[in-house]
């Protein structure tokens, strides 16, 4: 492959796998809402520091001390413990929120919220550890041939894709927030809580399977 078609088929996989729903795009959604169109970006940021870790340990070829049984159960349970807290932490903030709460908020304390959130929500997920042990490897180890050169293609196509598409999301809630009613943000919020948590719950019954 060439580095055009190393970034074009990286940036379409994962692409596709941002389009599908997960505990990321509910945090997204919620904090859209919550601290406006920056969230996205921020989110992503956080995420692709974690992304860049694994790249790394794949690279390095220590990719098989993770592919172990009992280390995919391990990251499953304590990804289900982190989401519950996340889900259930959503719903108790609910009783918090009033008109002031729509108004953008937009601090480095929100900000650093955010960026660890894009890790938490990421590390919570088994199927992001395992993406990266199946299809990401097969992929990380064409782009490999290409040298350094070809690892940097792949990995910008790949962070691309999830930053356009982030950013598409949070900035079309984050500007519409303003035509949301208090009640109608709550509903929203607690459906973005209730996603996180079913995941939750899918996650940890899953690694008991």
């Amino acid at each position: 492959m060439n580095y055009i078609s190393i970034f074009v088929i990286s940036f379409t996989i994962a692409l596709s796998g941002a389009l599908a729903p997960g505990p990321l795009l509910a945090l997204v959604i919620s904090g859209s809402l919550r601290y406006g169109t920056k969230t996205g970006p921020i989110v992503i940021a956080g995420h692709s520091v974690l992304e860049i870790v694994m790249v790394s340990i794949l690279v390095l070829g220590l990719g098989k001390i993770i592919n172990n049984p009992v280390i995919i159960k391990v990251i499953s349970i304590l990804g289900a413990l982190i989401l519950l807290y996340s889900g259930f932490r959503m719903f108790l903030s609910l009783s918090k929120i009033s008109i002031d709460t729509l108004a953008l908020q937009n601090t480095g304390r929100r900000h650093s919220l955010l960026f660890f959130q894009g890790i938490t929500m990421s590390i919570a997920n088994p199927y992001w550890t395992i993406w990266w042990l199946t299809i990401g490897l097969g992929l990380l180890l064409s782009a490999n041939e290409k040298g350094i050169t070809g690892l940097l293609f792949f990995f910008t196509g790949h962070i691309l894709a999830d930053m356009l598409w982030y950013s598409f999301v949070s900035y079309s809630i984050g500007k519409s927030k303003k035509f949301i009613s208090i009640r109608l943000y709550k509903k929203i919020i607690s459906l973005c809580a209730s996603i996180i948590i079913l995941f939750g719950l899918y996650f940890g019954f899953s690694a008991f399977l």
